[in-house]
């Protein structure tokens, strides 16, 4: 099976940091809107795709561009939601970094689909999980892709979320090889 990690437009939570990085529900820049249009070219999609998209309104957009117009299956699953990397102390995390709980998305977007999971992931997600925790959810996450029967599967998140996966899949990885915005990843499992 191959997962192709794909990290979201440009948001405007990265504009002027550090005091962007505390804007919560950030949405796309123009330019990051541009940047999920181009995925159509890069990757483009079937009805018989899967993708699944972390529970913040930049990634989600991201993928509704990308996947307009086409049927393709869209689950928004906590387990990809932002990650510190490397891991710092909770009270470092950001306030762009806060999901959306699932009772948002089924308001906001009723055509995605949820992925059930505990009250506490939906609320917290997996930011500032200990190190042995995020092993733990990115095991049964794993297992949860290959219960999906996929050739390809995409999924739609975060640099450092990505770049935890690629560690917990034994690839030595450093905060210098965080993806571009709505740039890529292929790992096979």
């Amino acid at each position: 099976m191959k997962i192709i990690f794909i990290r979201h437009g440009q948001g405007e939570h990265t504009l002027s940091p550090p005091e962007s990085l505390q804007m919560s529900d950030a949405t796309l820049t123009e330019k990051g809107v541009q940047q999920a249009q181009q995925l159509k070219q890069t990757f483009p999609l079937t009805n018989k795709n899967i993708i699944i998209i972390s529970p913040t309104r930049r990634t989600i957009e991201t993928a509704l561009i990308w996947a307009k117009e086409i049927s393709c299956t869209l689950y928004v699953h906590p387990l990809v939601s932002p990650r510190m990397f490397p891991l710092l102390a909770p009270d470092q995390a950001y306030a762009c970094d806060h999901i959306l709980h699932y009772t948002k998305i089924k308001t906001d977007y009723p055509s995605l689909h949820n992925i059930e999971s505990s009250e506490e992931i939906w609320t917290n997600g997996i930011n500032t999980i200990s190190e042995e925790a995020f092993h733990r959810v990115a095991k049964a996450f794993t297992i949860w892709c290959k219960q999906l029967n996929q050739h390809t599967l995409y999924i739609v998140s975060h640099d450092g979320t990505i770049n935890a996966y690629r560690s917990f899949l034994g690839e030595s990885v450093t905060r210098d090889h965080f993806l571009d915005e709505s740039g890529s990843y292929i790992v096979h499992l």
